[in-house]
């Protein structure tokens, strides 16, 4: 197998741009998908069985069919509602998005409802509301307990953005297959695409392996 180093000198600048942009829609999309999973994760814990049915239907579509075919909806029929147009990176934003939330609200419910019901009690005893308790009380002591799964999530979500490329987004992969259709080569562009994704991953795990013992000691 000969593995032509020169090929992949030329296209140096379009993987380094395409790693930014992968870096970008993994960053947006968790955070997106944070703040849309905390609020379908507390919505699935209403009382009221309809608007909690409502959210839980979400989490089951979007956990239940593939982030390939939720990418092609958007990008063909969403986006253009909105937009008038496609566009690929606002696709590919809104789908990591809404499945990190499908996700995410799951690791809220399973984070909240891991804190002792007395704790809840006690500060609306205080004279604290439900919210108040909930902010203030809950969600602090919760939150450090989401901390591995919530970097897992973002660890996968970096992995699943390689699916952009589908809708021409330029991120990695795209210009990965661009090299790959231009010199008919694999190993080539593959194999470095595969590199830097792995780089991506054990710098984020390493990084979480040192939050989860720094929030450990605290």
């Amino acid at each position: 197998m000969d593995f032509r180093f020169d090929i992949l000198v030329d296209y140096i600048p379009f993987f380094f741009k395409g790693t930014l942009l992968t870096i970008g829609l993994s960053l947006l999309g968790i955070l997106f998908g944070t703040i849309l999973g905390l609020l379908i994760g507390l919505g699935k814990m209403m009382k009221n069985k309809t608007i909690a049915f409502l959210f839980n239907c979400y989490i089951i579509f979007f956990r239940g069919t593939p982030l390939f075919v939720q990418i092609l909806l958007i990008h063909f029929g969403v986006v253009p509602l909105i937009l008038g147009h496609t566009n690929g990176i606002v696709a590919s934003i809104i789908a990591l998005s809404l499945i990190a939330g499908a996700y995410i609200a799951e690791i809220f419910r399973a984070g909240i409802q891991s804190i002792d019901k007395g704790q809840m009690e006690a500060a609306r005893s205080l004279g604290l509301t439900h919210v108040q308790a909930m902010k203030h009380v809950i969600l602090p002591q919760a939150f450090k307990r989401m901390i591995p799964p919530l970097g897992n999530e973002f660890i996968v979500l970096v992995k699943e953005s390689s699916l952009a490329a589908i809708v021409a987004t330029p991120e990695l992969m795209y210009y990965g297959r661009a090299l790959a259709s231009q010199y008919y080569r694999v190993w080539e562009p593959y194999l470095t695409a595969a590199l830097i994704y792995l780089v991506l991953t054990t710098t984020l795990g390493f990084l979480l392996n040192r939050l989860e013992r720094r929030l450990a000691t605290e």
